[in-house]
């Protein structure tokens, strides 16, 4: 049942109290880039993707383990990364929630680098990610990175056990 704001005389049904009470299910999200080409897959990457709609409020969690057969696309620092949404959104939006990216190639957590992404909802059906700020567990501490949306050479090359977390919410349409 989809969202409805409460009008005077209605009555609290099951299906009213659900409408507005979020449960958390997975979704499946779609991997594409900005131009459609060098499209990358996930391959045997571990994807937990998970949401929960309460009234016209839609929350989400991203979380991606990359693995050895991971494709991440040959377009380089031109074709960014998309990912889809669970619901559609009632359109863009440039900060929809953050998270961070972790290069393992640095000899794994905790001296692994990080930096922080921003989510922002580039239409109603697509999620990009952007590098935020300078990462941590760089030699000497903390290290500016590239800037913009993430793809596959951005914040860096990404490879088998590389992260990416995000947590956000959003307007649904």
């Amino acid at each position: 049942m989809p969202f409805e704001p409460w009008q005077p005389g209605m009555i609290i049904t099951e299906e009213r109290l659900a409408s507005i009470s979020p449960e958390w299910q997975d979704w499946t999200p779609v991997w594409t880039t900005s131009t459609g080409a060098a499209t990358p897959s996930f391959s045997n990457a571990s994807v937990l993707a998970r949401y929960a709609q309460a009234a016209d409020v839609v929350f989400f969690r991203l979380e991606i383990a990359f693995g050895s057969t991971t494709n991440f696309g040959g377009g380089g620092g031109s074709d960014n990364w998309r990912f889809s949404l669970p619901v559609a959104a009632a359109g863009a939006q440039l900060i929809a929630g953050d998270g961070e990216a972790q290069d393992s190639a640095t000899g794994g957590s905790p001296s692994s680098v990080r930096v922080p992404l921003r989510a922002r909802l580039t239409g109603p059906t697509t999620l990009e990610l952007e590098v935020s700020g300078g990462g941590t567990g760089f030699t000497g501490g903390y290290a500016p990175t590239p800037t913009g949306l993430i793809d596959a050479v951005t914040p860096f090359t990404w490879a088998n056990g590389d992260f990416i977390r995000v947590t956000g919410e959003y307007e649904a349409s």
